[in-house]
């Protein structure tokens, strides 16, 4: 009985965690696709146990890239992995670490002006990321559902002095001994984690001069041959 009883709890809990996966899923796609922006559901972060993830990041082809938007324009950019790694078992994702290089963020549709790099050097300052006391990000994959077409990857995204455990859609593909991981583009709400200049949300009386919260990320991760 007692074996029937845990295997009932069990299969229950991983009936919601496919539930919450596919709803979360569900939310970004429809972001993606133009119909609503929403932003990634947040909680609180996933405990997990250390392990010695293999370092195999092709660093020269990994990026994260990002897109802010205010009221008179956006800026998009990359910024680039200090380290990372990718554990991929007969085709399936198991384990992943992506630490990400703040010092690295460049602004791209200002490429090669003056105003690139004032925009480089704010989201560098302690008004937005605080390089100096931060300079890395990390995205920690805690768990990985498949779902439909897509895989559901959680991790635990850590900006500044904030860990949450998000949950973004994503697909690998494998040739000639690399693997790719692929993220869909999905948005973060910066207020959660601790980046406040400009936001609506900790500073009143902006009126027009705001930025928006939510910024839009992707990945792509490469694994060296």
């Amino acid at each position: 009985m007692e074996n029937k009883y845990q295997l009932t709890i069990n299969k229950f809990i991983k009936m919601k965690k496919v539930l919450i996966a596919i709803v979360a899923l569900s939310t970004i796609l429809v972001s993606c696709n133009g119909e609503k922006k929403e932003k990634v559901v947040v909680s609180e972060e996933v405990t997990v146990e250390k392990t010695a993830i293999v370092t195999n990041v092709d660093l020269t082809t990994s990026m994260m890239t990002w897109k802010g938007t205010k009221p008179t324009g956006a800026h998009n950019g990359t910024v680039a992995l200090k380290s990372g790694g990718l554990v991929v078992e007969n085709g399936v994702l198991k384990e992943g670490e992506f630490v990400i290089d703040m010092s690295t963020i460049k602004n791209l549709d200002m490429a090669g002006s003056e105003g690139a790099g004032k925009i480089e050097g704010h989201l560098k300052a302690p008004d937005f990321f605080d390089i100096a006391v931060y300079p890395t990000s990390t995205f920690v994959i805690t768990s990985v559902l498949e779902v439909e077409a897509n895989l559901a990857v959680t991790g635990n995204l850590t900006i500044k002095d904030v860990t949450k455990s998000i949950t973004i859609p994503a697909k690998i593909s494998s040739e000639d001994g690399v693997t790719t991981f692929t993220s869909a583009l999905f948005n973060i709400d910066r207020a959660d984690f601790n980046v406040k200049y400009g936001s609506k949300r900790w500073i009143e009386g902006l009126k027009d001069k705001f930025i928006d919260d939510l910024v839009e990320m992707s990945f792509v991760v490469k694994t060296t041959k």
